[in-house]
């Protein structure tokens, strides 16, 4: 779904849309830039009177005004077309994947109910459907019956497949996905029109998208310029004739688009849209700009631990023998009862055992060996074989099968149990027939790099808040491993909900991820909620964006984003009014010798003339829009540092740079105009 942002074919395109954008509706939406379009009207209708007149020389210069005039205005609409343009492309590709055309509807939901073929934009919500190996889902919805292997990689770019079933938080599939190997019932949960698909299609065509609250505050601040420039340039006409000469009409129009902010002007929309097409080419959806500039705003982040914070499956990290028993001999043991263990943890003892003391995976057919499974009221699996018999599991359900064996379980073996719960680790103890073996420790192993992500998140002011449902000892020792400030153990639903309604109570914007029913209510509270494409279809529902990726550590990615945009425009408004203070230098002075010739000593660039100071103003002013595209689609480079010190380099990068450009830029024009005679 990535698409080049200055391939031909865009660009193409984005030249045609800027002429289809000169439309004075189309322009009355950027105030700033419809003042331009009227000056450029203007100047237009001015060169035909001269013409008119034969008046070739003022004609000539008039013309050349009008000429850039315009270019200023197809500059700004083709910032705009382009940006437009590269959300399009993305929504096409996204219409792509709406290829199914037909369903197998059932009237029950049952494995064996017969189907009927009928038009997949004929289903309605509630409507059950079997899908089978090879078809393409017809409908967003939730798999009531079956399992299967889902294809999603039109949506997510992930080739690797995943699993779907029934139950639990991995039972919401999505329209247009393919099923690659057996097949499921699904209830549709969308009408026609509602699904996924549809929804991204709408939500990546920038053209659609709403202002946020910073950017119309931005907009009201570039009207209010533009209002007072507009005024207080329409007042220099009589001003002037006190000096016995009136300004000519052409001139006020050229300092007026100068002094208006028209690079900020030309370039807000596009970096709105791009900010988006940014995220969707992070493979997260944002359901409105407001989510992607809210996510720039975050000083509060909630990350549930398992699979974000930490790889979600237990490992096996040391093995702690009980009195008289050998770490070897308890190694042998817990490798022995996991052979037939599929689990992650299981696989981990066998292993670490190979690791620490090359004990070699035996086969179970060999050992004619009977595999003891977990079951919810044992909370034990196991082996056995030839008169042996060896279970793991939790430590309680231990003590109570030993205690049925009326054996002894050793208070040595309890108290090692609870020094690993201490740290954080999980404690799985191991009996031999009628012998306490000793315990595994099973670590939820911290993912690397995490905690120096935390810390550039604490350098951008953003606290971080781990969600479990661990205790409060185990949550306490994986937060201290992987550098959170706080976390919230043992949390439920409300528990979620409570603390992010705390933090916004104290004025705090709150982000979080989540996949599962269970934190639809918190998603819905928070300011920035990313949902998983794999979760349910409350948590996608309740969020404002969607990760495609179903990766919650993407959430860190979202803020970057978010504050990357709010940093573009920022700094792009800063060189902008910059940018304008300089322009002030070349023309000003030009525009008023003809009254006041004492003024001509603010020629500090030695502009040729004042035509040709007035006209190179104005041609920069143009140039500089097109100079600034790709910086506005790409965004400035953000990097986790103060909030003063984004200020400090702000202003010394942007605001100085776009203090100093313009006198090299207009003097070079100036010299161009001049060698080639054009003034």
């Amino acid at each position: 779904m990535r698409t080049s942002t200055m391939n031909r074919h865009a660009l193409l395109q984005a030249c045609g849309a800027s002429f289809k954008k000169l439309s004075p509706i189309t322009q009355l939406k950027n105030p700033v830039m419809f003042v331009v379009w009227l000056g450029s009207a203007l100047t237009s209708l001015l060169v035909l009177q001269a013409l008119f007149q034969h008046q070739w020389r003022d004609a000539a210069f008039t013309g050349a005004i009008s000429v850039w005039l315009w270019f200023t205005v197809l500059f700004a609409n083709f910032a705009e077309a382009l940006a437009e343009g590269r959300s399009k492309a993305q929504a096409e590709s996204l219409k792509g994947l709406k290829q199914t055309s037909w369903a197998k509807k059932i009237d029950q939901p049952t494995e064996s109910a017969a189907y009927t073929s009928v038009q997949a934009d004929t289903l309605r919500k509630g409507d059950w459907v079997r899908v089978e190996a090879g078809d393409i889902i017809p409908c967003d919805g939730e798999v009531l019956i079956g399992g299967a292997s889902v294809d999603e990689s039109a949506i997510t770019g992930e080739s690797a497949p995943v699993i779907r079933e029934a139950g639990g938080d991995f039972a919401s599939v999505t329209g247009g996905t393919r099923i690659l190997s057996d097949w499921l019932i699904v209830q549709c949960s969308v009408n026609p029109g509602e699904t996924f698909i549809d929804r991204m299609i709408t939500m990546v065509e920038g053209a659609k998208r709403r202002k946020t609250p910073n950017e119309i505050a931005l907009s009201i601040l570039l009207i209010s310029l533009t209002i007072i420039f507009v005024i207080a340039t329409a007042t220099l006409s009589p001003f002037s004739l006190w000096g016995g000469k009136s300004i000519d009409i052409v001139v006020l129009v050229a300092l007026l688009v100068c002094l208006i902010p028209t690079t900020i002007g030309a370039l807000l929309s596009a970096i709105g849209i791009a900010g988006m097409s940014r995220m969707l080419n992070a493979n997260v959806i944002a359901t409105s700009g407001r989510a992607v500039e809210a996510a720039g705003d975050v000083d509060v982040l909630l990350m549930d631990k398992t699979g974000t914070i930490t790889f979600g499956n237990r490992q096996a990290a040391a093995f702690y023998p009980a009195e008289g028993v050998t770490e070897e001999a308890l190694a042998n043991a817990a490798q022995l009862a996991s052979l037939a263990d599929e689990t992650p943890e299981g696989r981990s003892i066998v292993v670490l055992a190979k690791q620490r003391f090359n004990v070699r995976e035996r086969e179970l057919s060999t050992l004619q060996a009977t595999f003891i499974p977990f079951t919810a009221q044992t909370r034990m699996s196991g082996i056995e074989f030839a008169q042996t018999r060896i279970m793991k599991g939790a430590m309680e359900a231990v003590r109570h099968y030993t205690h049925s064996l009326d054996a002894v379980f050793p208070d040595s073996v309890a108290q090692i149990a609870d020094d690993i719960s201490r740290k954080g680790e999980t404690p799985l103890v191991v009996v031999e027939n009628k012998t306490v073996m000793g315990v595994v420790a099973l670590k939820d192993i911290v993912k690397g790099g995490i905690k120096e992500r935390f810390s550039q998140l604490r350098k951008m002011g953003i606290k971080t808040v781990m969600v479990t449902g661990d205790n409060a000892l185990t949550a306490a020792a994986i937060a201290a491993e992987a550098g959170v400030d706080d976390f919230l153990s043992q949390a439920t639903p409300e528990a979620k909900l409570a603390l992010i309604r705390q933090y916004q109570s104290e004025g705090r914007m709150v982000a979080m991820t989540g996949d599962g029913t269970n934190d639809a209510p918190a998603l819905a509270q928070a300011d920035v909620a990313v949902a998983m494409n794999s979760g349910t279809q409350a948590a996608k529902e309740a969020g404002n964006m969607v990760d495609l990726d179903s990766n919650p550590t993407k959430l860190l990615e979202v803020v970057h984003i978010g504050k990357q945009m709010l940093m573009t425009r920022g700094s792009l408004t800063t060189f902008s009014i910059a940018n304008d203070v300089a322009k002030y230098f070349a023309i000003i002075p030009a525009a008023f010798t003809v009254v006041y010739p004492q003024l001509a000593g603010l020629n500090v660039m030695h502009l040729h003339s004042p035509a040709s100071a007035i006209l190179s103003a104005v041609i920069f002013n143009a140039l500089i829009i097109v100079a600034l595209i790709p910086l506005a689609l790409k965004g400035v480079p953000y990097k986790a540092v103060s909030a003063s010190a984004l200020l400090r380099r702000n202003l010394w990068i942007y605001g100085l740079g776009g203090l100093i450009l313009p006198f090299p830029g207009i003097k070079a024009i100036d010299l161009l105009l001049t060698f080639l005679g054009l003034v």
